[in-house]
């Protein structure tokens, strides 16, 4: 199977592909070259990046923020900023206070402080991502979205986001129809707690409830969601990527691929080279005997550094078009 063929799109709706791995292994320029190369097949893209230290804009040599921004007719690109996406909410809040009555605003203002401490709290750059990944899974907008994500560790906390906001937000359901009695009574001496207010927030809540379940379908199919995960060819990376894929697995997230990036060519008049390079065949033939279910594609170490929109057409032309290694070799380090 050609590389290339990994990709599986559905008529008027949105392809999602992750591309993740240890910090390090050139997830950035991956993802770039493969968004850049999507484009140019005629497919709306929009590139996500979810790492908190972004280097989207620079790998594509281009500013981005926290809203997409057109980089050529079918590629859109956007850097999530939870400080942004926080300050959105904090605006809207007090959008609300200057309409609500004297009893609303008591719960507005606890809610206020709430935000300002979520903020700042562990994971507030994951749930802005999720965010982000439930308006573009609702919208359709675009053919296909890349997410640039984080190291491991991060992408796993965003990837197992759905579990958490689902049970969360389940658990709340079932205390609000415990509660339901009590806080009948409770309507009597509290002057805010009214029936509106009590079903417009159940309201909210199983609307909530409604896109997580549609969030954990979308993630969970396999002709919509995949995960390509990148290492390089070091055992670190090997066995780090082999736990991250076991995780994956656990969320019913599907790895369709491994993307083996800097190998090295072998030179033989560089007896440095030539012993990272034979180092690097034995990860290789660690890659194969630890992925043996995957498919496997090999980027080569370039000469120079792989930015801007040019060189990473060539490395998205070597890894989906497999260009020979003759014009690969032109490109690698030479010394």
């Amino acid at each position: 199977m050609a590389f290339k063929d990994l990709f599986k799109f559905k008529q008027g709706q949105t392809t999602f592909i992750f591309v993740g791995g240890k910090g390090g292994v050139g997830k950035t320029s991956i993802s770039s070259a493969t968004a850049l190369w999507l484009a140019n097949q005629g497919k709306k893209t929009l590139i996500v990046s979810t790492d908190p230290a972004h280097s989207l804009s620079d790998s594509l040599e281009v500013t981005i923020g926290h809203y997409p921004v057109q980089i050529n007719e079918n590629l859109y690109a956007v850097e999530i900023d939870p400080d942004k996406a926080m300050e959105e909410k904090q605006r809207a809040l007090e959008s609300q206070k200057s309409v609500a009555s004297p009893d609303q605003l008591m719960g507005l203002d606890f809610l206020g402080e709430q935000m300002d401490l979520a903020s700042a709290s562990p994971g507030a750059d994951e749930a802005a991502a999720f965010e982000v990944f439930l308006s573009v899974m609702t919208s359709n907008e675009y053919d296909v979205v890349v997410f640039d994500t984080a190291p491991t560790g991060h992408t796993l906390r965003l990837l197992s986001f759905p579990e958490i906001m689902d049970s969360w937000v389940g658990k709340l359901m079932k205390a609000k129809a415990k509660l339901g009695t009590a806080a009948n009574a409770l309507k009597n001496i509290i002057p805010f707690m009214d029936a509106a207010d009590d079903m417009q927030s159940s309201k909210e809540l199983e609307e909530t409830k409604k896109q997580i379940d549609e969030a954990k379908a979308v993630l969970s199919d396999p002709e919509r969601t995949t995960f390509k995960m990148v290492v390089i060819p070091e055992e670190m990376s090997i066995y780090e990527s082999e736990r991250a894929i076991e995780a994956l697995n656990k969320y019913d997230i599907t790895t369709d691929s491994i993307i083996v990036n800097q190998v090295m060519p072998d030179i033989s008049d560089c007896d440095f080279c030539h012993s990272r390079y034979m180092l690097q065949q034995k990860r290789l033939a660690l890659i194969d005997q630890k992925f043996s279910d995957q498919v496997v594609a090999q980027v080569p170490l370039f000469k120079d550094e792989v930015k801007g929109q040019e060189k990473l057409l060539k490395l998205a032309e070597i890894l989906y078009e497999g260009k020979d290694n003759d014009e690969v070799q032109q490109n690698v380090i030479q010394l």
